[in-house]
């Protein structure tokens, strides 16, 4: 009877090493396949999508948009990595087997464009990893961006239009950016502006012809609800028309989706502005 009773502690024992050694094998693999993904991110090595992705893969992008198949994902990963250079950093927060071949894992990632320090990108990560020829590869992935994010996306433009750098500020807008100047502004005959390239040309572009010295001051971000922030700020600057000194009260009302500027909603003391038109 002892040796029985032996015997099935050491059955359980070697039940729960098991376990151990076997939950460890999947630990060291997560880290593996994050540590190749941060890789393939920070060097721009588009080869290595085939090692990270089944070829049925999915991905939820944290604007909400779907994107499925192997080839379809690397097409995505091979636009952003045209558009410049990045660094990620990952952390896992739980880690699960959903059968055999099928594995739940959560963190958190940490992701900026190296070009523009200040626009760093906060957010959590779901995946679900598939066993493949005994290697995990993710099947599923849906990316949330932390909401605080939104205000670091706006005062990146900011910044870069504070600096004069220009491509940084509309590389801060998404493709689509719908731009709305305020009504009884002048500007705002071209609305609404779509696209980066309308609003250099409709906007940033007619700024030189009209002011000396035209930038933005006392300006304050606020977090809004549904991946909005309220900025307010003073406008000042010299007319060229007859000299006169602009000290305008402004605000903008922004919208943010997957780290980029998708509208933009300008409010401005509209009075002040038309007397700089005047010679």
């Amino acid at each position: 009877m002892k040796y029985l009773k032996t015997t099935r502690v050491l059955v359980c024992f070697l039940g729960l090493a098991s376990l151990t050694i076997q939950a460890n094998a999947q630990s060291d693999a997560t880290a593996e396949l994050h540590q190749l993904y941060i890789n393939t991110i920070n060097t721009s090595n588009i080869k290595n999508i085939d090692a990270l992705y089944t070829k049925d893969a999915s991905i939820r992008n944290s604007d909400g948009s779907m994107i499925s198949g192997v080839d379809n994902i690397k097409k995505q990963y091979a636009a952003t990595f045209a558009a410049g250079e990045y660094n990620i950093t990952l952390e896992s927060i739980d880690e699960a087997l959903l059968g055999k071949d099928y594995m739940f894992v959560s963190g958190s990632f940490v992701y900026n464009k190296l070009n523009e320090p200040k626009m760093v990108l906060r957010g959590e990560f779901v995946n679900t990893l598939k066993r493949m020829d005994g290697h995990w590869k993710i099947y599923k992935s849906s990316r949330f961006l932390s909401a605080t994010n939104n205000k670091a996306v706006v005062e990146s433009l900011y910044n870069a239009f504070a600096t004069g750098d220009i491509p940084a500020a509309l590389d801060a807008m998404d493709a689509k950016i719908v731009w709305n100047e305020a009504e009884g502004n002048a500007l705002a005959v071209g609305n609404p502006y779509i696209g980066p390239d309308a609003v250099l040309q409709g906007v940033f572009a007619k700024l030189p012809v009209d002011f000396d010295n035209f930038r933005l001051a006392d300006i304050k971000l606020h977090e809004m609800s549904n991946d909005q922030v309220l900025a307010t700020l003073r406008y000042n600057a010299t007319s060229k028309h007859n000299g006169k000194t602009l000290d305008a009260q402004a605000a903008y009302l922004c919208t943010v989706k997957d780290g980029k500027l998708t509208a933009f909603q300008q409010y401005v003391d509209t009075k002040q502005l038309n007397e700089m038109m005047m010679e």
